[in-house]
C-alpha cells in the first residue's frame, strides 16, 4: 500500500467522534448543512478532505478505498482517536466499509448514506476508465461540465456544487475513479458489522437504486434503512434535516453500547 498523506481537516464540538467522508467528486463542505443542525456539544464532528478532494494533497497513483481508509486511520491516530462513529457518502461510504472491514476494531457506528456494497458492474467499471482517461487528456472539465446535473436536480443544489467539483485536481478525479472502479464486493462481508448503523438511501436516487440501499440494511448485524422521499444521490444537501436525525438516532445507539 502506498503511504499515507497527511488530509486537511476540521473539527466541531466535542464529545463522541463522528467522522464524515464526502463523495466524489466533493469536499468537506457538502456536510455543512447537516452539521449545523447537529449538537455538537455531544459530538466531536470531524470533517477531512478525502485525498485528491478539496485541500488535501492529491498526489498521482490509483486511490484505492483501502489506500483512503488508511487515510481515515491515521487520522484517527492523530487527533488520539481510538473509535469514531464513520458517515460516509457514496464513495465516502466505498471508504467507510473499507475501514469497516480492515479496521473493525476502531470502528464505533457506522452511517452509508446513497452508497452500496457491490462493485462496480463491467460496464460502469469501463466508464470510469474512459472517463479517467478523458480527464487525462482534457482535464477537470470532463467532470465539471457534465456531474453536477447526474447527483441532483435541484438547481439551487447544482449551483452549490458545481465550483467544489471544479476545484478538484485531475490527478485526484483520476486517482478516485480507477480506485473506485477496482474496488471489491463487500455484500458478503456486511453481515459481520456488529456496529449500529442507519442506511440512508433517496427515492430519487438514479445513481445508486435505493434497492441497493435495502440490501445493505438487511445484511448488515444491526441496521435499520431511512429512505427519504424527495431526495436524491445528494440527501444531506436535500433532506439536510432528516439525515440529521438519522445520524442523533445512530450515536445515542452507539453511546448505549459504550
Amino acid at each position: 500500500m502506498e503511504a499515507s498523506i497527511s488530509l486537511h481537516y476540521s473539527v466541531i464540538g466535542s464529545g463522541m467522534p463522528m467522522v464524515f467522508l464526502h463523495g466524489f467528486p466533493l469536499d468537506h463542505t457538502i456536510w455543512y448543512s447537516v452539521v449545523d443542525i447537529l449538537n455538537s456539544s455531544d459530538l466531536q464532528i470531524i470533517l477531512p478532505d478525502l485525498r485528491g478532494h478539496g485541500l488535501s494533497p492529491a498526489p498521482e497513483g490509483v486511490y484505492t478505498m483501502d489506500l483512503m481508509a488508511n487515510d481515515i486511520l491515521n487520522l484517527l491516530d492523530e487527533l488520539g482517536i481510538q473509535k469514531a462513529i464513520l458517515v460516509g457518502h457514496s464513495m465516502g461510504g466505498y471508504v467507510s466499509l473499507a475501514f469497516s472491514r480492515r479496521y473493525p476494531d476502531r470502528l464505533a457506528g457506522l452511517a452509508l448514506i446513497a452508497t452500496q456494497a457491490l462493485a462496480d458492474s463491467p460496464e460502469k467499471r469501463q466508464s470510469r476508465l474512459d472517463t479517467a482517461n478523458a480527464v487525462l487528456e482534457r482535464g477537470s472539465k470532463v467532470i465539471c461540465e457534465t456531474m453536477p446535473s447526474k447527483l441532483t436536480d435541484k438547481e439551487e443544489i447544482m449551483e452549490k456544487i458545481v465550483s467544489t467539483i471544479c476545484r478538484t485536481p485531475p490527478e485526484g478525479i483520476v486517482g478516485a475513479l480507477k480506485g473506485m472502479a477496482e474496488r471489491p464486493d463487500l455484500t458478503t462481508y456486511l453481515p459481520s458489522i456488529d456496529v449500529p448503523a442507519v442506511v440512508v438511501a433517496g427515492v430519487k436516487d438514479t445513481i445508486i437504486h435505493p434497492e441497493n440501499a435495502q440490501l445493505m440494511s438487511r445484511r448488515l448485524g444491526n441496521a435499520w434503512l431511512v429512505k427519504i422521499q424527495q431526495a436524491g444521490h445528494m440527501p444531506m444537501l436535500e433532506a439536510p434535516e432528516q439525515v440529521a436525525v438519522s445520524l442523533t438516532q445512530l450515536a445515542q445507539k452507539v453511546s448505549l453500547r459504550m
